[in-house]
This record gives C-alpha cells, structure tokens and sequence, in this order.
C-alpha cells in the first residue's frame, strides 16, 4: 500500500537522480537527492528506536533549512506525520500546539530548545527534542553544563544533536506498514475559540492535490526550480516540497527574511533562476511593485501561482505586464481541502477590468456545491456559500471531532460535505467568484486569520476590561484594528499591549493598530458594535 506515501517520492527522485541538486538554500547551500535521502533515513532510523512510528506525530520548530526539509522527509519515512510550528512565533503557542498534537518528538533549532522547555512547565512531559544547529556561528555544544554537572539549558536527557544523527550508522529499520490513510501532516490554523485547529491531512488527500498538479499545471522540466516561498507551517508548502521532489526539481529556499524583502527577492528571484513560483498575492504585488522585476537580464518564471487571499485587479495587472509569457494561475482552497478550485489568467487583462479574476472552477476528482444556510443548493447567480467534498478533503480536526462535526455534512448521497464558509456565486459554467466570508475569518498574506483568537490573546492582559477586533481593507490588502477598554487606572501603551500580543500570537496576527477607549460601543443587547467599529477603523485609515 505504499503507493500513495509521501515517503515514496523521495526514493524514486533519489534512484532517478541521485545527484542531482534536491534542495539549495539561499546561501548556495545544497543537498543532492542522494544525500537528503540518506538524512532522511538516518532520522526515520533514530525515530524508529525512540518508538516513534507510524500513527505518531513529530513536532518541527525551526526556520527554513537543509535540515528542516530533511526533517519532514525523515518523519514522512518513518510513517509518523510531520507538525510544522511557526519558528518566528510564541514558545507558549508552540508548547500548547505540540502538546495538542501529542508529539512523541521535537525537531527544533537550537537556540529556541530552551525557550520551549520553559513554556512547557506544566503541560506534562516534554518530549524528546533533536537539537538543530541553523546558524554557522552557534555550535552544537557550546554551552557548558551547570557547575552541578547537570545538562546545559535547552538540553534534556532524553535530547539529541542533528550532527550525531547523520552521523550514526546504526542499521535502517525495516519500513513501517503505510496507508493511503494514514495522517501525513498537521496544519494548525487560526481558531475562532483561541484554540489552533489541527487540520489532519493524510496522505491519500495529498497525492488528490499533487495528481491535479501533476496533470493539470505540467509538463515540468528536468531543470525546473521550485520557489520555497511559504513558511512548512502554511499549507502553500505542500506544493513546493512534493511537487518539486516528485519531478526530481530542485527545491530553492527563501528564508523568512528574505521573503519579506522585495527588492531583494527580486534580485533572488532573477540570481537563482526561479522557473515556478507559488506565493500569496501580497507578495506578488509587492514584487510587482518594489522587486525591480523589469530589470536588465531578469528572466521571468514559466509559472506562476497565487493562493490565499484575493489579487487586486491591479497589481496582477501590473505583474502580468513584467512577466507576460509567464503561465499564471489562481488557485484557491482552505487548508481542510488544500487546492480545491482553480482559473487561469488570460495572457492580457483588459485595462477596464476592476473585479478580481474568479477562483475558478472546481479540481477534479473533488466536487464543488453552492448552498444555503439548510444545505440546499441555490441556482446560478445567486450568493451561498461553497462546499467541498472528495478524496482532498481532511480527516478532520486533531483531538476536536465537535469541531469536525460542525464543519460537515452528509447529504442524500451519502456524501461528506464541508463548508469552507466562503461566499460564492456560480456564474452558470461552475466558475465560482468569491465574495467574502459568512464569519469573522479574515485572510492576511495568505495566512487564515480568526478575529476571536486575537481577541482572545487580549483577553489575556490582566489589565483589560474589554477588547474588540475588527478588519480593514488597505493597499496592503487586509490590517487588523483592535480596540481595547482597560480596567480604573491602568496605564494605557500601545508598544506594552503589542508586546503582550507577541507572548500569546504570531507575528501576522499582532494587530496593526490599537486604539484605547474609555468603553467599547454596544448595541442595545450590550453586544460589541463590530459595524459602529469597523467605521471608526475605516475612519482611522
């Protein structure tokens, strides 16, 4: 049953091309196939005596490296899933996913070991941890133990040290027994309650995506090179590791703050000969804008891809005017289903376009419905929300099947449907326009966004009375205003609050702005006034 395993493609790319380069960082660091094979092994074989295997999950906690892509491959062979953390958020949020998860192991950088070690006090026990070094200039032991002898801190008992992993030659395991079932990876998103969902992907539900990628995005060519734009934690990724991988492409990776640099992008972009792309639109329209795309000598990507968020009709034009022989795409699709529907971008967008390209019509083999609020379908032309169902959907949410539950329903077929709680309009092809959310769920950079988690975090602060969390539209595409009333006599700061919102939520996350009021506005059942808010957000801009 090994056929629909993710573990598989790294061991037909390696005996294809064993040589050839796999992954290349951006400091020209690189791994042939061959050689993130065989770390991948030797981590598989280091699971497999902890007694880590398949049905477990692995916890993944540091920056975009060599090492971390050998991580995610080295968890895939030993039949466990991989859960991917945001390594420039909280410790504390990072403690609570994992101990969520229920890991049996934490890849993790070195130098954030002990920062998780402290936010773990009182969650149980700590798993295992393998200490990574990322940075050139920390080395693997060079803290000294406690006068009493006792391990450094960030170290364990139970701990080990990536080098001494690669370096052990102790015989690989016979493979566990796989599934097509069997859960592949762990995304947590945003969650309305302040709770991260854990949406549980097997890997029969990524091969759906990676098939339609195969047949509908190809051909691909012996000399592609992927962009690794996304952060592992974001579902984008899955694309950019086994898309490149199952093509024997190399995987180029772009650190976390590289991607936030335009200019520089560009020039990386143009310097690593980039010929697929695959990011958020936020970032497109800041390339298109600020990355010097027209620059002497700078060759274009072939394809070019965007999820996450809408693209502006004129920044895409913009864009489509500095990269004309560029294949674009729109995809779109929560992290429960991955890519779902899709639409091309003509070779030419009119000049009296304003609207925003449709996000297409559905990815076969999944099926798309538009209903109303009972399950129902509406006809075409009318507004209802967009709901999913076949092999790409996932299992459900990791440890909340109430959640799950909710998500879903079961029509007269007999077929799982789940509500993405997208506005659609089906324009009588099935070519789906968006229109927004039934929710308070926002998008921002691609990144899926609950406003009640951000007001949860504020929640948090000893000294606030009350808080509220709005959205806005901007240049940038979405900011988030928080509004917050504080407790008699507490002293009001921005930069204070802010800080505390660090402690608890990722740097995306973190409003962009915080106004204080004496008392939030109500409405007459003394409910926040989000729409009296919303105005004075807008206002504010």
């Amino acid at each position: 049953m090994d056929g629909l395993h993710l573990s598989r493609l790294l061991d037909e790319a390696a005996a294809r091309r064993p040589d050839h380069t796999a992954v290349l960082d951006e400091h020209g660091r690189t791994l042939s196939f061959a050689a993130l094979r065989h770390g991948a092994d030797r981590l598989a074989t280091r699971l497999a005596r902890w007694g880590a295997g398949r049905g477990d999950r692995v916890g993944l906690w540091l920056p975009k490296s060599l090492q971390t892509v050998t991580a995610i491959h080295g968890i895939l062979r030993s039949g466990a899933a991989y859960v991917p953390v945001d390594p420039t958020g909280p410790a504390l949020r990072a403690a609570s996913i994992f101990t969520a998860a229920g890991v049996k192991a934490v890849v993790v950088d070195s130098s954030l070991a002990a920062a998780l070690r402290d936010a773990w006090r009182g969650s149980g026990p700590l798993p295992r941890l393998i200490l990574v070094v990322i940075k050139e200039t920390e080395k693997p032991h060079a803290r000294p133990p406690q006068p009493d002898g006792t391990p450094p801190a960030g170290s364990g008992v139970g701990d080990a040290h990536w080098t001494e992993i690669m370096a052990d030659d102790a015989p690989s395991p016979l493979a566990p027994c796989r599934d097509p079932d069997d859960l592949a990876y762990i995304l947590f998103t945003s969650g309305s309650t302040g709770q991260p969902k854990g949406v549980m992907l097997s890997h029969a539900n990524a091969f759906t995506f990676l098939d339609w990628c195969q047949e509908t995005l190809g051909p691909w060519a012996d000399d592609d090179r992927f962009s690794s734009h996304a952060p592992f934690h974001f579902d984008l990724s899955v694309f950019d590791l086994f898309v490149s991988c199952r093509n024997a492409a190399t995987l180029v990776l772009i650190g976390e703050s590289l991607a936030k640099e335009p200019e520089l992008l560009g020039e990386f972009v143009a310097a690593g000969r980039i010929s697929v792309w695959y990011s958020a639109p936020s970032i497109l329209a800041l390339l298109a804008r600020h990355g010097r795309l027209d620059r002497p000598g700078s060759a274009a990507p072939r394809l070019v891809l965007f999820a996450g968020e809408v693209f502006p009709v004129g920044p895409l034009r913009r864009l489509r005017q500095l990269w004309p022989a560029a294949r674009l795409w729109n995809l779109y699709g929560p992290t429960e289903t991955n890519v779902c529907t899709a639409h091309p971008i003509p070779a030419a967008i009119p000049d009296d376009r304003t609207e925003p390209y449709p996000i297409g019509t559905v990815c076969p083999p999944l099926r798309a419905r538009v209903v109303d609020e009972e399950g129902q379908d509406v006809p075409a032309g009318a507004l209802g929300e967009l709901v999913i169902a076949g092999p790409g959907v996932m299992r459900g949410y990791f440890g909340q099947p109430e959640l799950a539950a909710c998500a879903f329903f079961i029509d007269a077929e007999e077929l799982r449907w789940y509500r993405t709680g997208d506005l659609v309009v089906d324009d009588g092809a099935s070519c789906y326009q968006f229109h927004g959310r039934r929710d308070r769920m926002v998008k921002k950079r691609g990144y899926r966004i609950e406003l009640g988690e951000i007001e949860s975090a504020l929640y948090r602060h000893d000294g606030v009375d009350r808080a509220a969390v709005v959205a806005r539209a901007d240049e940038s595409g979405v900011s988030i205003a928080a509004f917050v009333a504080l407790k008699p006599e507490q002293k009001r700061s921005i930069i204070a609050m802010k800080r505390h919102c660090t402690v608890y939520l990722p740097n995306y996350m973190v409003p962009d702005t915080i106004t204080f009021m004496s008392s939030l506005p109500a409405t007459s059942t003394d409910k926040v006034d989000y729409q009296r808010l919303g105005a004075m957000a807008a206002d504010q801009r």
